[in-house]
């Protein structure tokens, strides 16, 4: 069985770059050239003009970037703020993105207990069971975020899955969010905070999922908007793969952003969703209609800047 773990950490290693985009499209990004064009497609049909809309954007920042990204993050409640048709773009980027050989971690930070948890995974990491016996994959994504504070009942579902079918997670543990440390930073009567005490859970919980490259497919959340938190709780996760949001239009640069890579440079990948799908609305020097390659340029810089912070740490 293939390990989530290893499939992503070798891609990193063979672009040499530890980045995940983001799709997490609003109408708003997208060039009006396109989203005329699906309307002039569908004049009758809103739903189906917006979600073309939407589809032909992912797929365009997918081509420019599958030979230089290893993974794409699509966070499912912006498609699914467009309805029904929403969430078939939402599939479709999916399978698209897998189709060029990128992985995909479905950001959708699901959280419940038992048969409603074993729901969800199999939803968007498993397989579900139709008439007739017939078993079929539906999102088919290669990871999911999850909300692991309700404890293992929540989560086991999930690792479960995993197991069977090679797919990983990354529960919450210190998110980017202002507010986060509220709870997150709240100190417990053993004297670890409540994020410390998530990453002891995410270590142990991962074990039995440790690849050949020394990660787990069960992997956390960590933001780069604290860095030295990041740095606490990769001590605490050493085999666990971190995904790091924050980076970019949440104001972390890349110093802070590799603050949970290991000593090695390695075992973290970190997300940029709006500094790349609205790389073209900084650029002056270029038209709308280049927006795919101000992305593609803007994930180069992004790479750049993510090697020489990792050999220039600030934050150990």
């Amino acid at each position: 069985m293939k390990n989530f773990a290893d499939a992503l950490t070798n891609r990193i290693k063979e672009l040499d770059n530890p980045t995940v985009m983001g799709l997490d499209p609003k109408l708003e990004y997208i060039p009006i050239d396109i989203v005329s064009k699906w309307v002039q497609e569908y004049p009758n049909d809103n739903d189906t003009s917006t979600a073309e809309a939407i589809y032909e954007f992912n797929c365009c920042l997918i081509d420019a970037v599958c030979d230089i990204i290893p993974a794409v993050k699509p966070q499912i409640a912006y498609y699914e703020m467009y309805g029904l048709k929403g969430i078939e773009v939402f599939k479709r980027t999916c399978d698209y993105a897998r189709s060029k050989g990128m992985l995909v971690i479905a950001d959708a930070k699901r959280n419940d207990i038992g048969s409603t948890a074993t729901a969800y995974a199999e939803a968007l990491i498993g397989k579900t069971q139709l008439t007739d016996g017939v078993v079929e994959v539906k999102f088919g994504a290669d990871a999911v975020t999850v909300n692991g504070y309700l404890g293992i009942d929540g989560v086991q579902p999930f690792i479960d899955v995993c197991k069977r079918d090679g797919r990983g997670i990354f529960t919450l543990v210190r998110t980017s969010n202002p507010s986060a440390g509220d709870l997150q930073d709240l100190k417990l009567e053993d004297g670890r905070t409540v994020y410390q005490a998530m990453a002891d859970n995410v270590q142990a919980w991962g074990k039995d999922l440790i690849g050949e490259n020394g990660f787990s497919s069960v992997g956390a959340v960590v933001g780069a908007t604290v860095p030295e938190q990041a740095v606490e709780a990769r001590k605490r996760m050493p085999n666990a793969l971190i995904l790091v949001p924050g980076y970019g239009a949440q104001g972390a640069g890349p110093d802070a952003a590799v603050a949970s890579f290991t000593k090695e440079g390695t075992g973290s990948i970190v997300n940029a969703s709006r500094s790349l799908m609205c790389a073209w609305k900084k650029r002056e020097d270029l038209k709308p209609k280049d927006f795919a390659k101000a992305t593609r340029e803007e994930a180069t810089d992004m790479r750049i800047k993510l090697t020489l912070a990792l050999k220039d740490r600030k934050y150990v």
